[in-house]
């Protein structure tokens, strides 16, 4: 009988908290906020069948970025309407507080919005085979201020002085400049390097001035990692690149062949024949480019053979191509000489022996 009094004893309190009109907002409060994110993901799984079709960046990036910001922005509000609720019959000084929170709590999330948004199209963008570095670099710049605006933005709400932020940052911004001066000039340097654009990741660069030769694989904003032809990471200021000459073969339009060839003396009745005949071999061959210069021309006696240059531009960038074409051209021109009756010279020396005459008898 106890045990009957006590559950009816149970049954009538939790009817009557049930029955409660504060506790039966927030109970319907948080079932709609589940139901409200249970729709908005069926409605982003729909639009997400729709965006697939499509050969767009933005909307991709768009979607992508939106689900987990949108998912935490319904929470938010819906537990922040139930807190109100609850603050409001309490009496307490929790209230004065959720407005705040709730304020720096939708700034956050849509700044992460806007941080994954600018990921996503940046990602989108570099797929899609756009320049590495200029997407990178627009890509920073734009997320360091969305998180700059956001923490201003916040400040604010916690009544800190924006205005006396900005202030004492122009001020401490002198001084920290001189202590910093370096980093400074090499976070400018990669500026330039973003705005000029004199080489992007991938490319093959070298520098005359200094000891600097390889591949860049990161353009950051106060190093830039180029990796050594023997596959050594090398580190170097981006503030460097403002006061030395760079090369970028990357961006070279064709390679050049530049040889001399010597013959003998003994074969000089058939130099022209020669030098004729490889002329119009390299003019119509088909790895050389017609629209470079072509230059066939015997131009030198030397010690010990005649000698001609040959001066073309292959129609390949790629260094290991160019040596396959530049190996075949030289064989061929081998090919030429030797059919003529002719051989390439080398360097010989003759001793001239000067017979003296025998001295009389006395």
């Amino acid at each position: 009988m106890a045990k009957i009094d006590s559950t009816t004893a149970f049954t009538t309190h939790l009817w009557r908290w049930i029955s409660d009109p504060d506790v039966l907002s927030v109970f319907l409060i948080v079932l709609a906020t589940m139901t409200a994110n249970f729709l908005a993901r069926r409605l982003l799984d729909r639009v997400a069948r729709r965006v697939e079709s499509t050969l767009t960046v933005w909307d991709d990036a768009l979607l992508n970025s939106v689900r987990q910001p949108l998912a935490l922005l319904i929470w938010v509000l819906g537990i922040s309407w139930a807190a109100e609720l609850v603050a409001a019959q309490a009496e307490t000084g929790f209230g004065e507080m959720i407005q705040p929170m709730r304020y720096i709590a939708v700034v956050g999330l849509l700044a992460l919005f806007l941080f994954r948004f600018i990921q996503q199209t940046e990602r989108g963008f570099i797929h899609n085979g756009a320049d590495v570095t200029t997407a990178t670099a627009i890509g920073k710049l734009l997320r360091i201020s969305v998180i700059i605006t956001a923490i201003l933005s916040v400040l604010q709400t916690l009544g800190v002085s924006v205005s006396g932020i900005m202030a004492f940052g122009g001020i401490g911004g002198i001084a920290v400049g001189f202590a910093a001066k370096d980093l400074l000039a090499n976070f400018f340097g990669g500026l330039m390097i973003y705005l000029d654009r004199p080489f992007a990741v991938g490319d093959w660069i070298r520098s005359p001035d200094r000891q600097i030769e390889g591949t860049v694989e990161h353009i950051g904003w106060r190093l830039t990692m180029i990796r050594t032809f023997d596959r050594r990471p090398l580190y170097v200021p981006n503030s460097i690149f403002a006061s030395i000459a760079v090369e970028n073969p990357s961006r070279m339009q064709n390679r050049r062949i530049y040889e001399t060839i010597g013959v003998r003396y003994d074969d000089a009745g058939r130099v022209k024949l020669i030098v004729d005949e490889v002329r119009d071999l390299l003019a119509h061959h088909e790895d050389l480019d017609p629209q470079c210069t072509l230059i066939v021309n015997f131009n030198e006696f030397g010690a010990s053979s005649l000698n001609f240059f040959v001066y073309a531009f292959t129609r390949t960038t790629n260094w290991v191509e160019f040596h396959g074409v530049k190996e075949r051209v030289l064989l061929q021109i081998l090919a030429v000489i030797e059919k003529h009756g002719a051989e390439c010279a080398f360097p010989t020396s003759t001793v001239h022996l000067v017979k003296h005459a025998e001295p009389e008898a006395s």
